[in-house]
């Protein structure tokens, strides 16, 4: 059995697509003077998303400033304009977006089953998740649904001073271990399979059945990789691979 194992967590412990979904569409439906068809706004915010979460991780800009950048640019597509104020941004962040997305939060129903199991095991490995999100917003989602007493640590960038794919030695190091002796589960194939695997950990991808980014199917793989779409099959699966 692994001595650690570390969880990613959006899209593997917290459903963060459907939280998007509710609150980018509930924006969208109450601004009449868009621009876009509501699929078109839809598809710019996720690519908004992901462009200035780069950034962020990348320490060009803090995690207030990734959410009015996103905004300035997003706001005049809803045909709104972008105030210059940095606070003025932040309510509306605050207010039209972050209080609906926090609300929207759903802990998928598979995650605390398979952290029990994992707790009763005989040599039960130490758990941490290992997350590129804002650390207050992580451990407010893991604290939201009793998550925060299984894991030992909550890594993120700010911790580490560094952000997957390139985090894993760090985030080793920090839980005192090998990679060789650890395991990251994620559904990210990229960033939280093949990175874990070339760090020397073993990756295991958690195929939900939907790409994160696009909502599409997920994507095809070959055998190599280490595959499960429940993690209620994580505890079986460790045992018969000897990670």
């Amino acid at each position: 059995m692994a001595d650690v194992i570390f969880f990613d967590l959006d899209g593997t412990l917290v459903d963060h697509r459907s939280a998007v979904m509710e609150a980018i569409g509930q924006i969208i439906q109450a601004s009449p003077n868009a621009t876009a068809p509501p699929q078109e706004l839809v598809t710019f915010w996720w690519t908004l998303e992901a462009r200035h979460m780069r950034e962020y991780l990348a320490g060009q800009c803090s995690f207030a400033e990734h959410h009015r950048r996103r905004l300035r640019s997003f706001l005049p597509m809803l045909g709104e304009p972008a105030p210059e104020s940095p606070g003025l941004l932040d309510a509306w962040i605050a207010e039209r977006y972050l209080t609906v997305f926090e609300e929207s939060w759903r802990c998928y129903p598979d995650v605390q089953p398979c952290l029990e199991t994992l707790k009763r095991l005989p040599r039960r490995p130490r758990l941490a998740v290992l997350t590129n999100g804002d650390p207050e917003q992580q451990r407010a989602k893991l604290a939201r649904f009793g998550l925060l007493e299984y894991f030992e640590a909550v890594l993120t960038p700010t911790e580490l001073g560094a952000a997957k794919p390139v985090a894993y030695p760090a985030a080793c190091r920090r839980m005192r271990t090998g990679p060789a002796q650890a395991v990251n589960v994620g559904d990210m194939l990229k960033s939280d399979v093949n990175a874990a695997t070339l760090a020397g950990l073993t990756g295991i991808w958690l195929d939900r059945g939907i790409d994160f980014v696009t909502g599409g199917p997920s994507p095809t793989v070959d055998e190599t990789v280490l595959r499960i779409e429940r993690l209620t099959d994580l505890p079986d699966h460790l045992a018969r691979t000897n990670a």
